[in-house]
């Protein structure tokens, strides 16, 4: 592990569709001291942010071109397809890839689903991008495969989704260079993992300070000044012989003569 002081900050990048909001949350919350810096690039240039140093760790979208790149997968997305609302799709929960047969489907540049063989049919030219292939579906051109994350970031008022029950599925990952494993990317993978703050392999946090411990008040005094004895139950003065002198009213009656 090498040390992590030469960074002033913790940088972390994220694709889109991507929501690092709960990590960068609980980072703020247990290491106030190191500001987490976030770096919004697109699925095709993440790896070369790491590589480049401009990241120390990122949200990237699976697989990992390199094996001088660590990677823990974290989730695996639905995939759907985006229409008009008025699209024959629209009117059922869920569909295949068999029911794009007739349909033009749209395939960016961008695309993170690696498809094989893209369903339906290929629209005359690809869109350089999801953002622009969402244009085209609003204007009734074709439909769009993709994550659920991105149909979610383009959204539309005018367009919605459905799950394709069979298509390629895009998995969501943690990853950082091998050599560049600091502390800080420990920290972080800590926080992914649901680690506690506690935990032997992330940053210990500093301990509380001890409060004050509150002085005991002093014993209040039952005996005389100075005595250090407690003082006598009876109610009468001492007599000369240190016995207490009996109370008025109190032996037997005298007689009278």
């Amino acid at each position: 592990m090498t040390g992590s002081d030469a960074s002033p900050s913790f940088r972390l990048a994220y694709v889109p569709g991507v929501t690092p909001t709960k990590w960068v949350r609980i980072w703020n919350e247990r290491l106030p001291d190191i500001p987490l810096t976030l770096v919004g690039v697109s699925a095709g240039e993440a790896f070369a942010v790491l590589r480049s140093g401009d990241a120390d760790a990122g949200f990237v979208r699976l697989p990992v071109d390199g094996a001088d790149l660590s990677a823990i997968p974290l989730y695996t997305e639905t995939t759907v397809v985006v229409v008009p609302k008025d699209h024959v799709v629209a009117a059922v929960d869920e569909v295949s890839t068999e029911d794009l047969a007739d349909e033009i489907v749209l395939h960016p540049l961008d695309d993170v689903l690696g498809w094989q063989t893209p369903p339906g049919k290929p629209a005359f030219e690809r869109p350089a991008t999801t953002a622009d292939a969402i244009e085209l579906v609003a204007a009734g051109i074709g439909v769009l495969v993709v994550p659920q994350s991105l149909a979610r970031l383009h959204h539309r008022k005018d367009l919605t989704y459905r799950t394709v029950t069979d298509a390629p599925a895009s998995r969501v990952a943690l990853s950082w260079p091998e050599e560049k494993t600091t502390d800080m990317v420990e920290d972080f993978i800590g926080i992914v993992r649901g680690r506690t703050v506690n935990s032997s392999r992330g940053r210990q946090a500093a301990p509380a300070q001890p409060k004050q411990e509150r002085k005991a008040a002093p014993a209040k005094k039952t005996g005389g000044k100075g005595s250090g004895k407690p003082a006598a139950r009876s109610g009468g003065k001492p007599n000369a012989r240190g016995g207490a002198a009996p109370k008025r009213g109190g032996g037997k009656p005298r007689r009278r003569p």
